[in-house]
């Protein structure tokens, strides 16, 4: 499909609808995640095992969903993921039990993943065409990260304006009350990127046409599960995504070893939305102006030295200017792997019609992290309190990034420019 068929607000609506459909379940909680602990009273195996619900669900649900986007058109299955979403917030913002809880997650695995994540990615990859990869994701992924940044700040303004007593002092139920504010606005932004995106993210019906199919058959299954290209994604995929699902825990760690209050710990999630958005932009023109491969095994190395100034022990809380130099150097890498790893499909020779399918089938080992990542976080933290957990964390960390670095450096060896030109 030609670039120009779709047109650059049909990127911004996607940005905007790739933020929106995960602030409730990521957003706020990464934002958030002290608070989240008191107003539902929870500890931090917890919130891992709603995480584990999540991934569960979404496990089926990125098998099924990826060959529904290859017969849909996105706007259609975005659009309904986002209000189902934004009804799921509706629950959320009454403080449910914690098994109602668990099944709202359940919920929000089904409607993120099965109505909305193939459908993103391939219309990503379309924008970008074959020459603009980088760009597109690059761009998609920080995009994403300026959105949830300023609905993150939104929210951190929404608190503070409602906090009734200093917040170092306020009870369990002042936060409470105030959180609730920020969850009725993060739901009410939600179910209104749907309805732009169902009333303006359009292509016209020759384009459709052209990345749909009227059937998907076993043979075309097998045919993309052939590629070595998906394997290797499995894996990139798989560690990048632990990256990511660690960066939940700088707030926390900001409240436990920096010894900063609930606004303190707050921005400092904050700050790590607004870094995204920059390294999404810039690692994005840099990949198409280069090659992607290549800086996607940067990113896990920057990754991998990052975690290691955490996880060895050199930040405490009279270590100011070192805790934001680290948070900035392993969001970098972090955010970088997430950017790219959608970025080099074109490169390993994916089937534009198939990208439904191949990601349906990547993710669903690729997004594992989901299950397991939150529980074992939670376990490390909780079984050593305090700075030690944190070193624990990071040097899991430190692990998935040298695999990842590994695979992404494998994938560079058989799909360099070079290589597919010849």
């Amino acid at each position: 499909m030609n670039q120009n068929k779709a047109p650059w607000y049909f990127l911004l609506l996607l940005i905007l609808a790739g933020e929106a459909v995960f602030v409730l379940p990521f957003v706020l909680p990464r934002v958030f995640r002290p608070t989240v602990l008191d107003a539902f009273g929870l500890d931090n195996v917890q919130l891992g095992l709603c995480y584990s619900v999540y991934g569960t669900v979404a496990l089926l649900s990125y098998l099924f969903g990826g060959p529904l986007a290859d017969k849909f058109a996105p706007r259609k299955l975005i659009a309904a993921a986002l209000w189902m979403t934004a009804l799921g917030g509706l629950v959320y913002g009454t403080f449910p039990s914690y098994t109602v809880l668990k099944i709202l997650y359940g919920y929000w695995g089904f409607t993120t993943i099965f109505l909305f994540w193939s459908p993103m990615i391939k219309a990503a990859r379309v924008w970008g065409g074959p020459t603009s990869q980088g760009r597109a994701f690059g761009f998609l992924d920080g995009g994403r990260g300026l959105v949830g940044a300023l609905i993150g700040t939104l929210g951190l303004l929404v608190f503070s304006l409602f906090i009734t007593a200093e917040v170092a002092e306020a009870t369990i139920a002042e936060s409470r009350e105030a959180f609730k504010y920020v969850i009725w606005v993060s739901t009410g932004i939600i179910f209104l990127v749907g309805l732009l995106v169902w009333l303006f993210m359009k292509t016209d019906h020759v384009a459709e046409d052209e990345i749909t199919l009227k059937k998907i058959t076993l043979p075309q299954i097998q045919a993309v599960l052939r590629l070595p290209s998906v394997w290797l994604l499995i894996i990139i995929i798989l560690c990048a995504y632990v990256g990511y699902k660690i960066t939940d825990v700088f707030s926390l760690y900001a409240q436990d070893v920096m010894l900063y209050d609930q606004v303190q710990s707050a921005q400092v999630g904050t700050f790590l939305l607004f870094v995204r958005p920059f390294v999404g932009v810039l690692i994005g023109i840099l990949a198409d102006r280069t090659e992607t491969t290549v800086w996607l095994v940067i990113s896990f190395v920057i990754s991998f030295f990052g975690s290691l100034l955490f996880a060895a022990g050199w930040i405490s809380n009279s270590s100011t200017v070192l805790f934001f130099i680290s948070v900035l150097v392993v969001a970098t890498g972090v955010y970088a792997t997430r950017s790219l790893y959608y970025a080099v499909m074109e490169s390993g020779r994916i089937p534009l019609t198939l990208t439904g399918t191949a990601v349906g089938l990547i993710s669903l080992v690729g997004y594992t992290p989901d299950i397991f990542a939150g529980p074992a976080m939670g376990y490390l933290l909780d079984a050593s309190p305090g700075a030690t957990g944190h070193q624990h964390v990071f040097w899991m960390l430190a692990l998935f990034s040298f695999v990842g670095g590994i695979a992404a450096w494998y994938y560079f060896r058989l799909y360099s420019k070079k290589k597919t030109i010849n």
